[in-house]
């Protein structure tokens, strides 16, 4: 697996990524556009959709520590990694359930809408926060 710095120079400027959201009970998946500027909840997979790159969220504790969460979804990442034939890539997923929350609360969803649609939406938020940081 290779740092978001490593990623960042590996990845060109017209590069379709994937974003996911690992819980212990769902999974969320994004994608964004060739040019890296907004992600969007996905269920397409790799081939599909020329995918070049796997941002995958890390869900570190708010201290900045790794709990329980961050060793599993490490260990799920290295076997992605190890199964696929494009970069994978960690990236900090502190308060992304949360804003994709709050963002959905913003566009007056309704709650079980929200519910429903949470782990898509945090995988997006998830993508959109390191295809931010890979354009800057």
């Amino acid at each position: 697996m290779i740092t978001i710095e490593e990623f960042k120079k590996k990845q060109s400027e017209t590069s379709r990524l994937i974003g996911l959201d690992l819980g212990s009970k769902r999974i969320g998946v994004s994608i964004c556009d060739e040019k890296q500027s907004i992600a969007t909840p996905l269920k397409k997979i790799i081939e599909e959709n020329n995918i070049k790159g796997i941002i995958i969220g890390y869900p570190i504790n708010m201290d900045g520590s790794l709990g329980p969460s961050a060793q599993s979804v490490s260990d799920v990442s290295k076997n992605i990694d190890k199964n696929v034939d494009v970069d994978v890539c960690l990236w900090d997923e502190r308060l992304s359930t949360v804003g994709a929350f709050n963002l959905s609360s913003q566009l007056d969803v309704n709650v079980s809408k929200r519910e429903k649609n949470i782990d898509q939406n945090a995988a997006a938020f998830i993508l959109q926060g390191a295809i931010d940081y890979l354009n800057n």
